[in-house]
């Protein structure tokens, strides 16, 4: 066992040194799937377990990102349709969250983030969106940080897009354009203007983990032209050597942006 961690340690710091610095994501983008199924084969016990496993290694994400000065990540922990789950399977995980967004304010400050949470928030129990809140209000009382993390939570991509459209409009008309010349009006870069964190740029690369080679709505703007990483691990097994691949590999390709 030891030998297997020196070689594991070893292979972790040779692939750190030969990414290019000038290579670097600027934006990742991570789905955070397999909870339910690692508790299930791991033999963890309770899906809850597997969820705290689970959060514990986002934290453990935002510190290897920051460590290879990665400027952004937006970490989807809850979708939309996540709510329909079973409440013997939601409800421990909403109190895991409750917990993770508990911790963030003193682990940006170890770190060095700013922090924002993009959702339907208001579909959420009122307890664990003002967790949630407070834990962004406090974290913004530090001042700029050199990493922003964005927690994409009871997250639709389709939904942004509509919020974005709705929020374009208003502001539309609220500048005084007449309803019937708001077609005209809606762009590209006044939709991009209003999507939940529009300040982040646009995301160069997608990590999925458990195996699962699909989008499912996330970030579905933001990544038009982002290159994808979908990895084998469950989530609550991802480690810093599966995070440095998905960056090397990415590192190696020649981006067209649709040319």
């Amino acid at each position: 066992m030891d030998l297997q961690r020196t070689l594991y340690h070893y292979y972790e710091r040779r692939l750190g040194r030969a990414l290019p610095a000038d290579r670097v994501p600027r934006h990742v983008g991570v789905i955070l799937d397999g909870h339910r199924r690692f508790a299930r084969v791991s033999g963890v016990g309770e899906y809850r377990a597997s969820y705290e496993i689970g959060m514990s290694k986002l934290e453990d994400l935002l510190g290897w990102c920051a460590e290879l000065r990665i400027p952004a990540v937006t970490a989807w922990v809850l979708s939309t349709e996540n709510l329909r789950r079973p409440a013997s399977e939601l409800d421990p995980y909403l109190e895991v969250l409750e917990e993770l967004f508990g911790r963030l304010p003193s682990l940006a400050q170890r770190v060095g983030f700013s922090l924002s949470v993009s959702g339907s928030l208001d579909l959420l129990p009122e307890r664990l969106s003002a967790v949630a809140k407070e834990a962004v209000d406090r974290v913004a009382e530090s001042g700029e940080a050199p990493m922003s993390v964005n927690i994409a939570l009871c997250y639709g991509g389709r939904q942004e897009i509509v919020d974005a459209a709705r929020s374009l409009v208003g502001e539309l008309l609220e500048a005084g354009v007449a309803p019937e010349r708001l077609g005209e009006r809606i762009d590209a870069e006044g939709l991009a203007r209003n999507l939940y964190a529009a300040d982040l740029p646009e995301v160069d690369l997608v990590i999925r983990t458990s195996g699962e080679s699909r989008l499912s709505g996330f970030l579905l703007w933001q990544a038009a032209y982002a290159e994808f990483a979908f990895v084998d691990p469950y989530w609550p097994d991802f480690r810093k050597i599966d995070l440095l691949r998905a960056l090397r590999d990415y590192a190696r390709r020649e981006r067209r942006f649709g040319a």
